[in-house]
């Protein structure tokens, strides 16, 4: 038995729902954050926690897919914050570097305590077997999206 493949309308209706939650999520998130954090902090301090540091800005900017003007705005920001620092690049030192602090690591931290009982109401509403099911087939669309954006 041949299987038919997703319909752009499909396609187009799954992706649909995706920006809806992010939309969605991400308000949430940005009410929950602690004082002075915005959602793009976040998103990049998540990110060099998950992946590791060392990245410049450009990388760092590519990965999360916004204007190199936009980065260097959330890093002067979390840099004020004594949350990350940018060093020299020890091979070529016309480049930066950018390093997690401490101080950036604790307020990740703070950050998911802050969502905690957000994430803890949807859990309560969703049953875990579903969140379960679904991550491996979006681990598997970002995989493809990440490979086609290059």
């Amino acid at each position: 038995m041949t299987r038919r493949p997703a319909s752009p309308e499909d396609v187009f209706g799954f992706f649909n729902e995706i920006g809806i939650v992010a939309q969605l999520s991400g308000n949430a998130f940005e009410r929950a954050m602690p004082e002075g954090m915005t959602l793009p902090q976040f998103a990049l301090l998540n990110h060099m926690a998950r992946l590791g540091d060392g990245w410049s800005p450009l990388r760092l900017a590519r990965a999360m897919q916004v204007t190199k003007g936009a980065m260097t705005n959330t890093l002067r920001h979390l840099e004020r914050k004594a949350m990350i620092e940018t060093r020299p690049d020890e091979r070529d030192g016309r480049a930066k570097k950018v390093f997690m602090t401490a101080a950036g690591h604790v307020a990740r931290d703070e950050c998911i305590a802050a969502l905690t009982p957000y994430l803890q109401r949807l859990a309560a509403d969703i049953p875990p077997a579903e969140f379960a099911a679904a991550l491996p087939f979006l681990e598997k669309v970002r995989r493809w999206l990440d490979e086609e954006r290059d």
